[in-house]
């Protein structure tokens, strides 16, 4: 069952997302790994910078996360994440289906690491398709809060509906 998570989830969120990223150690490069992947701290600026998480729950447990931001004229998909055991059931292809249906913009857009492979192509497999670095290095700095070294080492992708 997908539902909005509130601040009781707080903590289940920082699990979720810290466990699942573990699969970028040794994929990422080592200066942008670090563990914990997200502090508490850094988790509480995402919520207050208006990303909305919505999580898969089973058994009353959180399993799965996914963030939605909506910033001026587009909408942005945060912080995918599944608890390794939950993957590959669908858990986030329900999420992210749920939170195309919540956009209010044209434009839908996802970051992630240049060399998560297996991410990109999950997104591409839901409609998504990777814009062109100049277009990335542009979208990096006018929708997200990020580093320009993550800005390198990161690709945009852009939801098309046609497809």
């Amino acid at each position: 069952m997908i539902r909005e998570l509130s601040s009781s989830h707080f903590q289940s969120i920082l699990e979720i997302i810290n466990k699942a990223a573990s699969v970028y150690k040794g994929v990422i490069p080592d200066d942008r790994y670090k563990k914990p992947y997200m502090s508490a701290e850094e988790l509480e600026f995402e919520i207050e910078d208006g990303v909305r998480f919505f999580g898969w729950i089973e058994q009353s447990k959180v399993v799965g996360v996914m963030g939605i931001q909506f910033v001026t004229d587009v909408t942005l998909i945060r912080h995918a994440y599944v608890f390794p055991k939950y993957q590959k059931k669908g858990i986030g292809t329900i999420l992210l289906r749920h939170l195309l249906g919540l956009t209010k913009t044209q434009g839908v857009l996802v970051g992630t690491w240049i060399d998560a492979i297996w991410a990109i192509r999950f997104y591409e497999k839901q409609g998504f398709e990777l814009v062109s670095q100049n277009e990335k290095d542009f979208l990096l700095r006018k929708y997200w809060k990020i580093p320009d070294r993550q800005i390198e080492t990161s690709v945009v992708l852009r939801f098309n509906s046609k497809s």
